[in-house]
């Protein structure tokens, strides 16, 4: 996890995601480098418009506060299940993505 934050930090600081400084990140956060995972995330990056990510990403989406209840409202109910088994999909493909990223 600590590889992907880095890739974060670089993006947000508007620097090169590269072996090299991601290294430098993880290094100076006090974790043992592991080059392998290093060179898979800077592959796995490669293509990757990392700003469209963000806004794409599902977390954003399940972060937001739901919404209260109406009193009596059944129908409410069964929107909030099928935008919470939505969400729970949309999730899960991201999960996907991301376990590729480590094997």
């Amino acid at each position: 996890m600590e590889y992907v934050y880095a890739a974060l930090m670089l993006h947000k600081l508007k620097k090169d995601v590269t072996e090299e400084n991601i290294t430098s990140i993880v290094k100076a956060s006090g974790v043992e480098v592991n080059e392998a995972q290093v060179k898979s995330l800077v592959a796995s990056l490669a293509d990757v418009d990392i700003e469209e990510a963000i806004k794409a990403a599902p977390v954003a989406t399940a972060a937001a506060p739901a919404a209260a209840p109406a009193e009596g409202g059944e129908g409410k109910k069964e929107d909030k299940k099928q935008d919470e088994a939505a969400s729970a999909k949309s999730e899960e493909k991201a999960m996907e993505g991301l376990s590729s990223l480590f094997g």
